[in-house]
């Protein structure tokens, strides 16, 4: 079967799908269309999913045959409409995007999700407000604090069940963040190796980049030292305090 056909499949078996969800929030979600996507990073195909909790609209980015599969390389972005598409230069979004899906365009097959998160969950409002306490002295986990949330709210439950309604068996993920894949794993999706995903830092955001490493606990090296490249470990570098 092509993989056209395999997706019309899923569309029509989850057309009545309806289960008790994941996640604190029970979210629950089906494959609703499908198309080709054509990129400057390589040919892809776009799956749009519905979700039971709330309007958001999240989509897969897949190349090659994903459905099935083990270990396929793997990208969970968050949403973020000033680094994606206005070119910010306060964050790594962008970059970290771009790179992933020309990797992943790159491979015989891979999945990057995109995941309607704007600014770590609190919104694109609150992220403006949070960039105002950061112009004033407040690194991002200070600023989200002040303004009532926590300093990370994005949920990857419904990530795992993407993935898992794709029928992905487990995941090559290209993170620096331990949260994302100790909640995939909480909610039974198996992740068999973590690949770095780096992006040197510019003036503009190495202080964002250096919080991420030293508050929110991301295995990253601004140094510029080397790196041990197994995939499936945490990055070591000589100096770098060991991830607990």
């Amino acid at each position: 079967m092509d993989q056209t056909a395999v997706l019309a499949s899923l569309v029509e078996r989850d057309r009545d799908h309806d289960c008790d969800g994941y996640g604190p929030g029970r979210v629950c979600v089906r494959i609703v269309g499908f198309a080709d996507l054509p990129t400057r990073f390589g040919s892809f195909q776009v799956i749009g999913f519905w979700n039971n909790r709330d309007s958001k609209e999240h989509v897969a980015l897949i190349h090659g045959a994903v459905v099935g599969h083990e270990d396929v390389p793997t990208r969970l972005h968050s949403e973020c409409l000033t680094g994606d598409a206005l070119g910010s230069l306060r964050c790594d979004c962008r970059d970290q995007l771009e790179v992933a899906l020309t990797v992943l365009g790159r491979m015989e097959r891979g999945c990057l999700l995109y995941l309607r998160q704007e600014g770590r969950g609190i919104g694109l409002v609150n992220k403006i407000r949070a960039y105002a306490l950061q112009d004033a002295g407040l690194d991002t986990v200070e600023a989200n604090l002040v303004l009532g949330f926590r300093d990370d709210e994005r949920d990857y439950s419904i990530a795992a069940h993407m993935l898992q309604t794709l029928s992905v068996r487990s995941v090559q993920l290209m993170t620096n963040n331990p949260k994302k894949i100790r909640q995939l794993e909480q909610h039974g999706l198996r992740v068999s190796g973590r690949v770095p995903h780096v992006i040197p830092p510019n003036d503009y955001n190495r202080f964002y980049l250096e919080t991420k490493v030293n508050r929110s606990g991301h295995c990253m090296d601004l140094t510029g030292k080397p790196r041990l490249h197994e995939q499936s470990d945490s990055v070591v570098v000589e100096g770098m305090a060991e991830e607990s």
